[in-house]
């Protein structure tokens, strides 16, 4: 009977050269005639042990990492294909701690098998037998908010393409998945990419769409051709195409690949780069909702948002609506990143604190060092201090903070960061990468990095630290988008809560 070894082909686990020991693997097992057969699976999102081997026996799934290409000859000759001892056996994967405590939806699937191996289409098939007013109704009903950041309800703005006439409408998935310290797109199009696709056809369902785009980050090449290879798995299978699973009206999926810009991130000037166009933030109204893509009516989300969507079909939304915590419902991927001893994706409901997830599904620091400041949301995301780790780790919650969830992305720093030039570089990354619309952002940016520098230098310090937040003012309310919006965010979380690595005893603090 042949045995079958699960080895990653994330890129995570290819930068940890995972091709080579997969190459390793099967010379090594040919040489000694065992019946092995290597099967290149998605990443389990337990970051620090990749690569994650496993090897399928009657005990289950055993787990050996993370893996180095020396490492292959031990592991044959104290027999890890039978799933024996080894320095480097983890036992079966789903019992490990960071693993088992997980609740996964979004990426139930990933890490189980090839990402383009058959499945079920279980949401789209009730999708199929549903009216599209009920599909929208279920997702209204599910609690489900926007995962790019915003956390809009998705339902209303599903119910808003629907309800708008036109002949022709739109399902975006917006995958430019820029912000440091995220990755859980990028490990759902490598490792589960049909999931998107379900998602996205059970919304041009809802919403009456014939045709849909995904926006892919040039940087994410693996990526791209995975997601490119399971649309034209599913076409010839005829689950997209001229009708859905061989049953339903036409629905079609294109990849576009961007050019290496963050302000795409933001819907409108993603929908400008699709058309062609220099990648620029539109003023709104009108919402992408009316008159999105070419001027039609669009459905936007990103990633997770419609990966959530066949859960909800599948299981009904009650189901999805009994995870989480108030108006935060389901499962978050929480990505930690950073100085982290145990970095990676762990799916949770909302709910539960940042300490938790950084402390005990983390592991701390990777230095050993004490935490100084945690980062969540991205690079514009505020840094939150220790007397907020408890905080439930909901949008509702974090927002009556002046704090933000985004993406679900966490970045830890120990307590050799230096909080100023944190706050320095959220400036200076504001300004590299604002499309230059509006002047708060574009002329904004350019001055705080010069503020910051006067305030480090000393130079006339409390007046300049009036003017960083003066100035921070005038970019959170007058920017036209997030971008120049949200990037007082990190400056005036470090300013408020380190204000030593600005120079700023207690009291210069007050008095700025």
């Amino acid at each position: 009977m042949s045995i079958t070894v699960y080895i990653p082909r994330d890129a995570s686990a290819l930068a940890m050269d995972a091709d080579a020991i997969a190459a390793a693997i099967e010379r090594v097992a040919h040489a000694r005639n065992a019946d092995a057969k290597v099967v290149r699976n998605g990443s389990r999102g337990l970051l620090w042990l990749e690569p994650l081997i496993e090897v399928q026996t009657p005990a289950g799934r055993i787990g050996y990492g993370p893996v180095r290409l020396d490492d292959v000859p031990s592991l044959f000759a104290s027999g890890f294909l039978k799933g024996d001892a080894h320095p480097l056996r983890l036992g079966p994967v789903e019992e490990l701690p960071q693993f088992k405590r997980q609740q996964r939806l979004t990426f139930a699937r990933c890490g189980l098998d090839d990402p383009l191996a058959p499945v079920p289409w279980d949401g789209l098939n009730k999708a199929l037998d549903a009216q599209p007013e009920a599909i929208v109704q279920q997702v209204l009903e599910s609690g489900l908010r926007g995962r790019g950041g915003a956390a809009f309800p998705a339902g209303i703005k599903w119910r808003t393409v629907a309800q708008t006439p036109s002949k022709q409408k739109y399902v975006v998935c917006n995958a430019d998945e820029g912000d440091s310290g995220t990755f859980a797109d990028r490990m759902l199009l490598e490792g589960d990419p049909y999931l998107l696709i379900e998602g996205m056809a059970i919304a041009a369902l809802a919403v009456g769409a014939t045709k849909g785009f995904v926006y892919i980050r040039s940087e994410y090449p693996h990526a791209i051709a995975t997601f490119d290879a399971a649309i034209r798995t599913a076409r010839a299978a005829g689950v997209l195409g001229a009708s859905l699973l061989g049953r339903g009206p036409a629905f079609d999926i294109e990849v576009r690949v961007g050019g290496g810009s963050y302000v795409c991130g933001e819907e409108t000037a993603m929908l400008e780069s699709l058309e062609g166009k220099r990648g620029i933030v539109r003023a709104k109204p009108p919402l992408p909702a009316i008159s999105g893509l070419f001027g039609q009516p669009t459905v936007i989300n990103n990633v997770l948002t419609f990966a959530a969507v066949p859960t909800i079909l599948a299981q009904g939304a009650k189901f999805y609506q009994d995870l989480g915590t108030g108006r935060s419902r389901g499962t978050l991927p929480f990505q930690l990143a950073g100085n982290i001893r145990q970095g990676g994706l762990f799916e949770l409901p909302f709910g539960l604190s940042l300490r938790e997830l950084v402390f005990d599904i983390g592991g701390g620091t990777a230095s050993g060092r004490p935490v100084k400041a945690i980062q969540v949301g991205g690079p514009l995301g505020a840094y939150v201090p220790e007397s907020e780790w408890d905080l439930p780790l909901d949008y509702d919650a974090y927002t009556a903070k002046g704090l933000v969830l985004g993406h679900g992305g966490v970045v830890v720093h120990d307590d050799r960061t230096d909080m100023a030039q944190l706050a320095r570089f959220a400036m200076e990354f504001c300004a590299v990468e604002s499309c230059g619309k509006c002047t708060p952002c574009r002329i904004g940016s350019t001055r705080g990095v010069e503020v910051i520098d006067r305030i480090v230098l000393n130079k006339n310090r409390p007046q300049q630290v009036r003017l960083l937040r003066e100035l921070c003012d005038t970019m959170l309310h007058g920017s036209l988008c997030a971008m120049g919006g949200m990037t007082p965010y990190p400056v005036l979380s470090a300013l408020n809560h380190y204000p030593q690595d600005f120079g700023l005893v207690d009291e210069d603090a007050k008095a700025a």
